[in-house]
Formats: C-alpha cells, sequence, structure tokens
C-alpha cells in the first residue's frame, strides 16, 4: 500500500474534505504531532459519513482497524486537503481510503486505509453495507 499511495495524487479522490492546522497540532519538534493525523482523517471521514444519514442505533458504522503511512513532514500553519474514497466493498464492510496533502502541492503528506463494518447496535450485529455506501465507492 505505501509505495502505491506515495504515488497518488488528490485527483485520485472524488471526496474532498478541507481543514487548516491549528497551533495545538504541533510537538516539540515544531512540525505536527503524527497522533493529530488520526483527527484529520477522522474529521474527514465523520463529513464523509453525513453522505449516508447515519443517524440511528439501526444504521451505524463502527471502525474495525485504522492504518496510517506517513510520507512527509506537516508545519503549522498549513491548508490541508484530505482525499477520500470508498477503496473495498465487502458483505458486511468497506474501506476508506484517505490522503492528506498541503493545497497548492501535489505530493502526499499521509495516507490511510479505515476498515469500517455496517453494524445495528439494536440487534448487535453486522448488517450489509448500506446502498448509499456501494453508491459513492462507483464514484471517481
Amino acid at each position: 500500500m505505501k509505495n502505491r499511495m506515495k504515488s497518488l495524487r488528490l485527483t485520485a479522490y472524488p471526496f474532498h474534505y478541507k481543514l487548516q492546522t491549528r497551533w495545538k497540532d504541533m510537538d516539540s519538534f515544531h512540525h505536527i504531532n503524527n497522533a493529530v493525523f488520526f483527527t484529520y482523517i477522522e474529521d474527514a471521514r465523520v463529513n464523509f459519513f453525513k453522505r449516508w444519514n447515519l443517524q440511528d442505533d439501526t444504521k451505524s458504522i463502527i471502525i474495525a482497524s485504522i492504518k496510517i503511512d506517513y510520507f512527509q513532514q506537516l508545519t503549522h500553519p498549513s491548508q490541508l486537503i484530505v482525499g477520500q474514497k470508498i477503496s473495498r466493498i465487502g458483505s458486511t464492510s468497506f474501506d476508506i481510503e484517505s490522503s492528506i496533502f498541503v493545497k497548492d502541492k501535489v505530493d502526499i503528506i499521509a495516507g490511510s486505509i479505515v476498515s469500517c463494518v455496517c453494524f445495528n447496535y439494536k440487534e448487535n450485529q453486522s448488517i450489509p453495507v448500506y446502498p448509499e455506501i456501494i453508491s459513492d465507492s462507483r464514484i471517481s
């Protein structure tokens, strides 16, 4: 995954989420702390979830796995764009591939794969992937 992602560009992602680094995101080395990248990806993912009307105990998602690869350091202040796409669809699960870019620059800063499971909390079980997610997986 790491070698393939390193060559990706923002145009490879049909969904974009914009955000700004914050002063508090820096570590003692004056670059953005590696743990903060998970928050950036989470913010983008939560915004993505709004597309699918996930709002109750019967139509929800749980995160099964998160993997992130770092390619470059990131400094503050920076305007960021998180590119996202559905990269895999299973029967009850799917993956969201996300990559972080600095606005107006082509090289990827970090990339991640988040494995999600469609879940019904009332029944306490996984359920088939929602049609909205399958539809978004076809957007390129």
